[in-house]
């Protein structure tokens, strides 16, 4: 098992008292962790797929809860939005069971937050675990084999399924992206034609780099312009991919209201759209190069809680800027090069209107941006 960085925060906020939230996709490590955590302290271990534990933790009142729990410190809920009423029962447990703490896990933002956004509100610390990050990677592999397998991680991406099992890429990323769109979306959305929910997020993985326009997705799916965005915000709370939104200050001539959207893992992407086809045989080495930098970055924020807005930066006449961070009073900007070689640089004017520092990030440099504390 690669060592999550997520494993500090987890047992820092287990100290706090208050539950502690773990969400994200299927597959990406979140009960190996909490176990990890919960390892010789005594627990109950809820499990929200079971049928009997569902029942048993459904529709149950305070007294049931003290010999439900007993003498346990813990109670781990996994899954727990497949469990009834599932935010009034954590409501009783914080409330009236002050020396139990809680550990939840879920796999939809969606469901997970209509569930206990109002009954914890002010009771809770909340966590996302994404696939593995390229910090976790190197800090597991090393360096110098982790940089020798970037070009595997750009194509297979960090699942930690796939990461274990080389040789079986294609049919671990195959089983993954199915359970996402069939077994979690579909059940949980209400979505009831899941053939334009596959067009669109094919589409959306085809535009990776690029700005998006829901109006033009609209038109190529055949459906209206709030659908489309309504689906895009389930994707997005499924863990499937993200927007990022352009960022715009006084310059008259700025894009203000674009977007791009991303996938939290290449290899979800590339299994997508049906090519694992190697970099030297890909036209869209650009846009891989992107995502994974982009997706890298927001894992690094995440782990080490920095507060920063992210966005992207484009004009009307078309100079660019692939990714801008604003944080700490500070604007910083950064432009993704896959190869190393021509000219490189960052609109000046973009520079010395916002008192920017700008970067070209490009294999050579990459870590500097996807795991700064830990570059040379």
């Amino acid at each position: 098992m690669i060592p999550r960085l997520a494993e500090k925060l987890i047992r820092k906020s287990l100290e706090s008292g208050k539950a502690t939230i773990l969400i994200g996709p299927r597959q990406v490590g979140k009960t190996t962790l909490l176990k990890k955590v919960l390892k010789g302290m005594p627990h109950l271990f809820i499990n929200g797929d079971d049928p009997d534990d569902r029942a048993s933790f459904s529709e149950i009142n305070t007294e049931k809860l003290r010999r439900f729990i007993g003498k346990n410190q813990v109670v781990f809920v996994d899954e727990a939005q497949r469990i009834p009423n599932i935010g009034l029962t954590l409501k009783l447990i914080t409330d009236q069971l002050k020396d139990v703490r809680l550990l939840v896990t879920g796999s939809s933002a969606l469901e997970i937050n209509d569930k206990t956004r109002e009954t914890l509100t002010g009771r809770k610390r909340e966590f996302n675990l994404y696939p593995i990050s390229w910090e976790e990677y190197e800090n597991f592999e090393g360096i110098r084999v982790a940089e020798k397998n970037l070009e595997d991680r750009l194509i297979f991406g960090m699942y930690p399924e796939v990461l274990y099992n080389p040789g079986q890429e294609q049919a671990n990323l195959k089983e993954l992206t199915t359970s996402f769109l069939y077994k979690d979306i579909f059940n949980i959305s209400g979505i009831r034609k899941p053939e334009i929910l596959e067009r669109l997020v094919r589409a959306l993985a085809l535009q990776v780099g690029q700005e998006v326009s829901f109006n033009e997705l609209s038109s190529l799916i055949g459906v209206d312009k709030l659908t489309i965005m309504r689906y895009v915000r389930i994707l997005e709370q499924a863990f499937i991919c993200f927007q990022l939104h352009s960022f715009s200050g006084n310059q008259r001539n700025e894009i203000k209201r674009g977007c791009k959207i991303y996938f939290w893992d290449n290899g979800i992407r590339n299994q997508i759209i049906n090519n694992l086809n190697p970099v030297a045989l890909r036209s869209d080495i650009g846009a891989l190069w992107e995502n994974f930098l982009v997706v890298e970055r927001l894992k690094w924020q995440a782990i080490h809680e920095v507060n920063a807005a992210n966005y992207f930066w484009r004009t009307f006449q078309k100079q660019e800027i692939d990714f801008v961070s604003e944080g700490g009073g500070k604007l910083m900007a950064w432009e993704f090069k896959w190869n190393s070689k021509g000219k490189r640089s960052l609109p000046k004017n973009f520079l010395e209107a916002y008192k920017a520092t700008g970067f070209i990030i490009d294999r050579k440099n990459f870590r500097s941006f996807v795991c700064p504390d830990s570059s040379d």
